[in-house]
């Protein structure tokens, strides 16, 4: 099994076309297809189907292709931690991050990763955990910052705790429900709720479930946080988030919380983190970025908010 064989088959995979994939490649396509066909040879198993839909992988196809492209991060990643010891250009970090994390945290924690590592070019995507996950596992992500339940993840995934992250219910300020303290006032309110796995609306509604109260009738379902927040400060929209998103001066403006009792008790509130894949060591590269998160979150956090007394 060649290094040029497994590339073939993540460029297969990317493309869904041998074609395409001979073309970044610079092979012809029959250069790419005999470098699949030894690797079939290698492994004792077919790892692709062609029909009217185009190229399919087998069940072995893709179970080779999760461990291929893990395969090639760390021998990517090997490349650029050594042209890194003796000075060279060439070294990358991949980071996904939440949005409380890229509006609150990231921008202190970049400019000190910077200055440890000037010449490291920094690629940045956002996304719940549990949407990164994939990334994480294969090595296309080197680490993530992200609100998490480290009973929840993966055996692959490293966890490291680095702060409480609070979740309350929010609108826009001057709203008609800002005086709300029980759950049977909202009965009637406009909700705008991102119901993605993993996310803080997804936990409110099975706390809501848990119970025995009524769901939100009214909602809009949002998966893009920045949608959430216009429709937060411009509407009579109201959602649930990490209280220092909303706290944030600039993110939050115009957004007050709501002291309606939020979806989980203080101790069973998700704590922000940085994860990694537990397999692969965390490059001193990355680390450093793992390291000044700490400091960030810790000088970053607000002043401590009065919690409302738990009601019904």
């Amino acid at each position: 099994m060649k290094d040029h064989q497994l590339r073939a088959l993540v460029h297969v995979a990317e493309s869904s076309s041998i074609r395409a994939a001979a073309r970044e490649m610079n092979l012809s396509q029959s250069a790419l297809t005999k470098a699949l066909r030894e690797l079939e040879e290698d492994v004792g198993a077919p790892l692709l189907t062609r029909s009217y839909k185009g190229i399919e992988f087998t069940a072995a196809g893709s179970v080779l292709l999760s461990r291929a492209r893990l395969a090639l991060s760390i021998l990517d990643k090997a490349v650029e931690e050594v042209r890194q010891l003796h000075g060279g250009p060439g070294s990358r970090v991949v980071i996904a991050v939440t949005p409380m994390v890229g509006a609150l945290v990231l921008p202190r924690v970049l400019r000190e990763y910077e200055r440890l590592r000037p010449d490291t070019e920094v690629h940045l995507t956002e996304g719940l955990l549990t949407q990164v996950l994939p990334d994480l596992i294969e090595g296309r992500l080197d680490f993530a910052i992200a609100v998490a339940d480290p009973a929840d993840l993966p055996y692959e995934i490293a966890f490291e705790p680095l702060g409480p992250a609070e979740a309350v219910l929010a609108g826009r300020v001057g709203h008609p429900l800002a005086a709300a303290r029980t759950w049977a006032e909202l009965s009637d309110a406009k909700w705008v709720i991102n119901l993605s796995p993993g996310s803080l609306g997804h936990a409110l509604l099975a706390w809501v479930k848990l119970q025995g109260l009524a769901p939100p009738r009214n909602m809009i379902r949002c998966a893009s946080t920045m949608l959430m927040l216009e429709l937060m400060q411009r509407t009579d929209c109201i959602g649930i988030g990490p209280a220092k998103l909303f706290e944030d001066r600039l993110v939050g403006h115009g957004i007050e919380r709501i002291n309606v009792t939020p979806p989980a008790a203080a101790d069973e509130l998700r704590p922000a983190a940085a994860a990694w894949r537990a397999a692969v060591e965390c490059s001193e590269a990355h680390g450093d970025t793992v390291l000044a998160l700490p400091r960030a979150v810790t000088r970053n956090r607000p002043r401590r908010l009065r919690r409302p007394r738990q009601t019904a």
